[in-house]
């Protein structure tokens, strides 16, 4: 708890440098910036899986509970360095520059949503971690786009292993299994998901089928990167 308080009180203090080219300033400069590896098309029009035209194989068969899976960028380089700060290094400065991001993509790409939520935590990780990395981009992302916060609204029941010490798509899958429960949600609302990262879009899915189960009328996720 004291590092990540020291972590935190530097950031405030230090000048943020670029985790492209180191140059101070900010997270990811203007150059760097320009030179993230975005997600184009072909992508799988529901989970988004690089390189699928259309709906892949799995979307086909299985008619998955969220409506659609999207992400400005590919998990890969300077982004993915900076989403390894921000979530385990304790980079919170990050968040506000990366939610940034996440509303310019929005508001060309994602379709309209009454209220945000952030995929959970389960209380034992958020004691260890002392914050969630995607609660923080969601705040910042309701400052920037004027949309509310939910965070009450999905919870992690089960302390699961974390999906980075999964291998394969089934064992991610099993993984989060009946892990995610939602309180009742109100009537047509429009749920949008927010997470930092899809790798194979199984967490995203299994929030989205508890907010359906819960009343959900559509539920969106939106990730900073696709991992393909």
């Amino acid at each position: 708890m004291l590092t990540a308080l020291v972590r935190s009180a530097l950031d405030l203090v230090f000048p943020l440098t670029c985790l492209g080219c180191r140059r101070e300033g900010s997270v990811i400069c203007p150059a760097c910036l320009a030179g993230l590896k975005r997600l184009e098309r072909p992508y799988c029009d529901i989970c988004a899986r690089p390189r699928t035209p259309g709906i892949c194989a799995r979307c086909s068969q299985e008619t998955p509970a969220i409506n659609s899976i999207r992400a400005p960028f590919l998990f890969d380089g300077t982004l993915r360095d900076a989403i390894s700060q921000l979530k385990y290094r304790g980079m919170r400065a990050a968040a506000k520059p990366l939610a940034e991001l996440l509303a310019e993509y929005m508001r060309s790409h994602m379709p309209d949503a009454d209220v945000l939520t952030p995929v959970p935590l389960h209380p034992r990780r958020l004691r260890q971690r002392g914050y969630n990395q995607s609660a923080l981009l969601a705040q910042e992302l309701s400052s920037l786009l004027e949309l509310p916060v939910e965070q009450e609204l999905l919870v992690r029941v089960r302390n699961s292993q974390p999906q980075v010490d999964t291998l394969s798509r089934e064992e991610r899958r099993a993984n989060v299994a009946g892990v995610f429960a939602a309180g009742a949600v109100p009537s047509r609302t429009r749920v949008l998901l927010i997470d930092d990262v899809a790798t194979t879009g199984s967490t995203l899915l299994e929030c989205a089928a508890a907010l359906k189960a819960a009343g959900a009328f559509r539920v969106h996720g939106l990730v900073l990167a696709r991992e393909g």
